[in-house]
Parts: C-alpha cells; sequence; structure tokens
C-alpha cells in the first residue's frame, strides 16, 4: 500500500526580477513501512520536496496523495488537521521551545486535538518519553540537555500523535558521530517496531545506506 504519492510535481519560486525551479516532474511512491532516504547537493529541492510532502508548502503543478487522500481538495483547516493526525516533523535544529520543559514540548501536537482530554494527553507523553528513555528529563528545559537529548525530545513530538509517516529534515546534522548513530537506531526502531513510514533527508551516505531505499537527487529532480 502506498502512503506517499507524488504525481509530476513542480515547484517554482517567482519574485518580480527572477524565477526560480525548485522541484520539476517530481513523481515519487514511498509504501507503507519503508524508510526511504532522499540525498542530493545542498540547494538540489530535498527540504523543499519535504515540505511538499508534509503540506507545509504547495506544489506549482501536481497531485500529492497521501494515505489515499489527495491533499489538493483539503481546505486549509482540514489540511491542518490532516497534518497534525497523520505526520510527524523531525528538524535538524530540533526546534523546541526554550521557555517550555520537555514533557510540554512533546505535549504540544496534543494540544491541538480536540476531544482528548488532559490525563489522555499526559498519558501519551509519558508513555513515549519512556519509549525514548528520556522519562528522566521530563522536567527540564531544552538547554538543559544535550544535542542527543534535545533531537530524542523531538522524535517524542513527531511521534506522540501516533502518525503514519514522519519526515525527517537531517535529523543527525547537528549531533557527533555517537549521537547520530544513537538517533539512526532509534528511527529503526520506530519504523521496524512500530511500522512507521519514513522519509528522511540526509547528507550522509553511510546513514543513507542504512535504509531501504535512496531517492537521489540533482536541480530539482529524481535522478535515481
Amino acid at each position: 500500500m502506498s502512503l506517499i504519492e507524488l504525481s509530476g510535481i513542480d515547484k517554482v519560486y517567482r519574485t518580480k526580477e527572477i524565477e526560480t525551479t525548485a522541484l520539476e516532474n517530481v513523481n515519487l511512491t514511498v509504501d507503507k513501512g519503508e524508510f526511504v532516504s532522499i540525498m542530493g547537493p545542498s540547494g538540489c529541492g530535498k527540504s523543499t520536496l519535504l515540505n511538499i510532502i508534509g503540506l507545509l508548502d504547495k506544489p506549482t503543478a501536481g497531485t500529492v496523495r497521501l494515505l489515499d487522500t489527495d491533499c489538493s481538495t483539503l481546505g486549509d483547516n482540514a489540511m491542518s488537521h490532516f497534518r497534525n493526525a497523520n505526520l510527524g516533523f523531525v528538524f535538524q535544529s530540533f526546534h523546541l521551545i526554550p521557555s517550555l520543559d520537555v514533557a510540554s514540548n512533546v505535549e504540544l501536537p496534543l494540544a491541538y486535538r480536540s476531544g482528548m482530554s488532559a490525563s489522555e494527553r499526559h498519558r501519551r507523553v509519558d508513555e513515549v518519553l519512556a519509549r525514548l528513555g528520556i522519562s528522566h528529563r521530563k522536567k527540564h528545559l531544552p538547554t538543559q540537555l544535550s544535542g542527543g537529548q534535545c533531537q530524542r525530545v523531538a522524535i517524542a513530538r513527531a511521534i506522540v500523535g501516533r502518525p503514519s509517516i514522519v519526515l525527517a529534515d537531517e535529523p543527525t546534522g547537528n549531533l557527533d558521530s555517537k549521537m547520530g548513530a544513537e538517533v539512526m537506531d532509534l528511527l529503526h526502531s520506530l519504523n521496524t517496531d512500530d511500522g512507521i513510514t519514513i522519509v528522511m533527508v540526509t547528507h550522509n551516505e553511510a546513514q543513507a545506506m542504512q535504509t531501504d531505499r535512496i531517492v537521489r537527487f540533482f536541480d530539482g529532480r529524481v535522478i535515481s
């Protein structure tokens, strides 16, 4: 079963002076349970593609189907609800809110789900923190954590809503090799044990080789 289907995706950025093509006729299918790496030189369109899959940006042309839903038919509110229910995001720079403790950062995606009680939100947060081995940091602020711990918190936040798909943009880019390996082990565990489909942008060839498939990009196109 395909969870992600991109057909004829173009993305063009226009200003008064210049037109820049970020993606050109991209076709990509990712099946349920796959762990796919996207590789290519800087500026080739990898992050743009991830943002379009994640419904954070809209293509200039083409269609995006996620979980058999044509996302171009969704209004802004419906798209936000769909994204919150089905997608998780992990970024290179963590994007944790410095004034909130670990538990509050992880709970954020659940705060936008109507009908979920506070006790259920807290139960899910405790469950995912235990799953990722950071329960002991529950009340710490991000500034009190190591880089690897911050990324574990970011991953906890990404999966607390039980998404079908996790999109990771250079998830080990700000980590040393040891912490990077730990994060990759965690992502593999989420993929194999929890069945989460993962699409990861990376520059790390060795890490990409550990995934099911590598999609190589150049100048906004899939080349292999």
